[in-house]
């Protein structure tokens, strides 16, 4: 039976932290992704947190994600795009809300505004993406996502700002992909191996 993620926009203008509703679906540490998308949002006065948030968060805090890419130097790449958002092909991203459409399972938030007058809450793609991340971990019988269930969604949506940001920075989405499956497919035979649960051994979080 499929259980959705809780979703409802919030102003960006409220204190950084995802809703509480989100933990049982979530590891900790994709918790703490979640927590630094938002906070990066809004530091940097977007108008939503988009997937390439999402991704900014996952390279700089999530150890899973980050040994993903094919090395130090790629990864490498990757955050100086990141870090670059604010300049160059970022510029038009706080002018537009981020629509991929591709594989939207959750409708794009509507009529909501901070007080500054900024569109509120997580743009449709990255909402999606949360959703679908959750999905995936269910599929394999596991009742939080990861953030490499997360990493591999955001690389699947190839309209997506998080895309963009991994071509611009030489990473194949696809290969990025099968490093990603090759790597849950042997952490979960391990795991079951050793009978042990994918989240125990990780940090509480207080949310």
């Amino acid at each position: 039976m499929h259980h959705p993620v809780p979703y409802s926009p919030q102003p960006l203008g409220q204190p950084a932290t995802p809703r509480a509703e989100l933990a049982p679906f979530l590891t900790p540490n994709l918790m703490t992704v979640v927590t630094g998308a938002r906070r990066r949002a809004l530091r940097d006065g977007d108008r939503q947190i988009d997937t390439a948030h999402l991704l900014h968060a996952l390279v700089e805090s999530d150890p899973e994600a980050g040994a993903a890419f094919d090395g130090g130097p790629q990864l490498a790449r990757v955050l100086g795009y990141l870090v670059q958002r604010s300049i160059g092909y970022g510029l038009r991203w706080q002018r537009s809300e981020e629509d991929s459409g591709a594989g939207r399972l959750l409708p794009a938030p509507r009529g909501a505004t901070s007080q500054d007058g900024r569109s509120s809450g997580w743009s449709p793609a990255a909402a999606a993406a949360l959703e679908a991340a959750f999905r995936r971990a269910a599929e394999r019988g596991e009742p939080q996502a990861r953030g490499l269930d997360l990493l591999a969604v955001l690389a699947a949506d190839p309209e997506s700002r998080a895309v963009e940001v991994l071509r611009r920075a030489g990473v194949d989405p696809v290969a990025l992909n099968s490093r990603i499956a090759a790597r849950i497919s042997a952490a979960t035979a391990g795991r079951e191996e050793r009978h042990v649960p994918w989240g125990e051994g990780e940090p509480s979080q207080q949310v």
